[in-house]
């Protein structure tokens, strides 16, 4: 029985198979049409998408195409061919701007550059590109039903290049090595983080870090700048401690301050 069931089984892949090379190599584009809709309301989406690409010049300006051309962009995202499915998708809201199908098209074309978008420690240009197509769907359609997705996902990129500008002000501190411009790069870097972020969940670290590197810089300058940098540095820890009073930092920041202040009396003993 199991041996029948096979057979028949293998009977059935074959002949679709042999339907489907057929379609393939076939010249009538009505059956291309036909098997690439059935392949693709059955989730077979790269077969499909092969023979809509065979097709999609032929129905241009047919009452079909724009059923096809939608069937084609999405394939493309099934598929996970984001650079391809988000540009056919704008291109297919751009053709057809009275569809039904227009403002989800246009929602997954900016959703497709979100996918794009790589982990914050590489290059984030797609990430700029996926926000600014975000930003563009939202106010194209400021009711949509996929408003909520589509600030939730802008929340998700903003994040991540706060991550990168952060990770960036911290790697100054941590490969410092008691080079002053590195440490002057680091508070640089945090303050302008902080400026650009200020409502960032990271804030607390960014301010603690750029304490530690204006610490940092303070114990390790040379003499004539030590006691302005001291100085300095002393006032990023009493507007961390105001910020944070009880910080997770705070211990190691109040022994950093106290050595600070130990070192900075060696010049009222001076005067």
């Amino acid at each position: 029985m199991k041996n029948i069931c096979y057979t028949l089984l293998l009977t059935l892949v074959l002949s679709s198979c042999s339907e489907y090379q057929k379609a393939l190599k076939s010249e009538d584009i009505a059956t291309k049409f036909k098997m690439g809709t059935e392949l693709y309301d059955a989730g077979k989406f790269a077969k499909a998408n092969k023979l809509f690409a065979q097709i999609a010049p032929q129905y241009r300006g047919k009452p079909q195409a724009e059923k096809l051309m939608y069937m084609y962009s999405n394939s493309f995202y099934m598929m996970k061919d984001y650079y391809l499915a988000g540009y056919h998708f704008e291109r297919f809201e751009s053709q057809y701007p009275k569809s039904e199908k227009a403002e989800e098209a246009l929602f997954l074309a900016a959703k497709s550059f979100y996918m794009l978008s790589p982990v914050y420690s590489k290059e984030q240009k797609e990430t700029v590109t996926a926000i600014e197509k975000l930003q563009m769907f939202i106010n194209k359609f400021p009711e949509s039903e996929y408003l909520p997705q589509a600030n939730k996902l802008i929340q998700e990129l903003d994040f991540k290049l706060e991550r990168k500008a952060f990770e960036i002000a911290k790697l100054y501190n941590k490969i410092a090595n008691f080079e002053s411009e590195d440490y002057e790069a680091s508070i640089k870097a945090f303050d302008n983080f902080l400026l650009d972020y200020p409502g960032t969940t990271l804030r607390e670290e960014a301010m603690y870090y750029r304490f530690d590197s204006a610490y940092k810089l303070g114990i390790n300058s040379v003499e004539h700048k030590r006691e302005g940098r001291l100085n300095t540095a002393i006032k990023y820890y009493n507007s961390f401690y105001k910020a944070y009073p009880e910080s997770k930092f705070g211990s190691e920041a109040a022994k950093m301050n106290t050595e600070l202040q130990t070192a900075l009396q060696h010049y009222s003993i001076k005067s």
